[in-house]
């Protein structure tokens, strides 16, 4: 079974999933393509050398007879139009984050989704695949260390664009710990709070920056987030999750280790693509591979996206007043409890 993409959005992400489905993964095809910039899909289809139609936009993409799965890789208050024709016309959607840029937004698509009776959305939050995380959660499930009791976590990039802006350090970088941190612990967010270190003298002057979010989860495990975009040594990701019996932490990429000028080290990365490509390829994989197994994606699901819009609107607050904000979320459907199995 070949999986028929057709992909909304042909910018960077969209680029390098369309190049990763054509020549890296297996089971899938990239049949359709739209921008709204059809210069720059025209370009994308040549670069790769695919034979895909170029539609006017995401409607007639979404309504082609033979695009299967409509992958989501365009600007974000965009996403949510996109999945929703998707699911009304029966399509599998893969919507890179946000899902929705607000949480009544993603609650429209997992109603949505909800009433076609099957899973249908998968988002990209790609660290789930990575396989530090997924060692750290082995680890935790298996009670390696006891119950959790404290996370220590940063994100930490060297310079960021003059447009990001205090909170992007949320919906654009935090968003990915929101999402991955309660998937390791197995426990839902109870609130947020955000402070504000010495102001580093590389950031611009509109941004805050550094900025530590303090997480508590309803279980009672509390967490603490540094996110830090104007380092300047490196792209680093960090977690350090602490039991009652030891320590795990997330391992350092692979790197060689060098002598050189009379200095031992080892190398920083400065791309984050290059921190998770074989994640990118996993989750990607992934999509595909379940689709076909069980007629639905088995990845990060509408409600997860629900679940980081909620949080991220609150840590957005906790950023403006400065207090404890609660993390209002509704209760999660049986439709998300149930496995796989369950519903085919």
């Amino acid at each position: 079974m070949t999986l028929n993409f057709g992909v909304i959005g042909t910018g960077a992400i969209g680029r390098e999933h369309i190049r990763r489905i054509t020549n890296t993964l297996s089971g899938g095809k990239i049949v359709a393509v739209t921008d709204v910039n059809q210069e720059a899909a025209k370009q994308t289809v040549e670069l790769f050398g695919i034979d895909a139609v170029i539609y006017p936009d995401d409607k007639s993409l979404i309504a082609a007879e033979n695009v299967d799965a409509i992958l989501i890789a365009s600007w974000g208050p965009a996403h949510e139009q996109s999945a929703l024709a998707a699911i009304e016309a029966g399509k599998y959607v893969f919507c890179e984050k946000p899902l929705a840029t607000t949480a009544e937004g993603c609650m429209r698509i997992v109603e949505a989704e909800m009433k076609h009776g099957k899973r249908l959305v998968q988002v990209g939050f790609m660290r789930r695949y990575d396989s530090g995380y997924v060692q750290l959660k082995e680890a935790i499930d298996n009670h390696f260390i006891g119950e959790p009791l404290m996370i220590h976590a940063a994100h930490r990039n060297p310079t960021v664009e003059t447009r990001y802006t205090t909170d992007m350090a949320v919906v654009d970088t935090l968003i990915h710990e929101i999402d991955v941190l309660h998937w390791l612990v197995n426990d839902e967010y109870k609130s947020v709070q955000v402070h504000f270190p010495k102001k580093s003298n590389h950031a611009l002057e509109h941004l805050r920056d550094p900025q530590v979010f303090i997480i508590e989860t309803k279980g009672g495990i509390v967490i603490d987030v540094e996110v830090f975009v104007n380092c300047r040594y490196g792209y680093d990701i960090q977690c350090e999750v602490v039991g009652e019996e030891g320590i795990v932490k997330l391992p350092e990429p692979q790197s060689i280790s060098f002598r050189k000028n009379a200095n031992l080290g080892t190398s920083i990365l400065t791309d984050w693509k290059d921190r998770f490509i074989d994640a990118y390829d996993k989750e990607l994989q992934d999509f595909m591979d379940s689709i076909k197994k069980t007629g639905q994606p088995d990845g990060p699901s509408s409600w997860d996206g629900y679940i980081a819009a909620v949080t991220a609107d609150a840590c957005v607050k906790a950023q403006q007043t400065g207090k404890q904000e609660p993390v209002a979320l509704s209760k999660k459907p049986d439709f998300y409890k149930k496995t796989i199995a369950e519903t085919v």
